[in-house]
């Protein structure tokens, strides 16, 4: 029993078995992190796979297919998902808010605050470039209150399908 646990003492403090213990924990991290890695990359693959099937609905261009349905003469504008956003003409401007005439003739209340972005085509714009009639579209969250908390602001040509 004695000579056995002298042997184990003598392997326990061998070097040898020191660095193998360390390449199998350095083996076991490297591939820990190699796994999260492909996690990280699946998740946003299918993040992105996902955005660019539903570009068009996400962003008012409509469904591009309809499969069987048959609408008639609606405009591609109809599907516009406005829940989190507003299209529309800038009708009013009571600063820091904006009121915007959607497509629908209803009237979106836009709260603007400092981390809202605004464009035109690339150019990033302020809150005081904008102006009664521009044609903008708008994306960002309802509040409790019925009011649009923007996020983006995007000023547009004024669109044929709006008129």
């Amino acid at each position: 029993m004695d000579k056995i646990s002298e042997q184990i003492k003598k392997v326990g403090k061998s070097k040898i078995l020191v660095k193998i213990l360390y390449v199998l924990a350095v083996l076991i991290i490297a591939k820990l992190v190699f796994f999260a890695g492909i996690m990280v990359g699946f998740h946003k693959a299918s993040f992105g796979r996902a955005w660019g099937e539903h570009y068009n609905e996400n962003f008012g261009i409509g469904r591009k297919n309809l499969g069987m349905m048959n609408f008639g003469n609606i405009g591609m504008m109809d599907y516009f998902p406005n829940a989190h956003g507003a299209i529309g003409e800038i009708i009013k401007m009571e600063l820091p808010n904006i009121i915007v005439q959607d497509k629908d003739n209803t009237e979106k209340v836009i709260a603007i605050n400092v981390d809202t972005k605004i464009q035109k085509a690339r150019t990033s714009i302020t809150i005081n470039d904008l102006k009664i009639a521009d044609f903008i579209v708008t994306i960002g969250t309802p509040n409790e209150k019925g009011v649009i908390e923007a996020k983006l602001i995007r000023v547009i040509s004024s669109p044929q399908f709006l008129k």
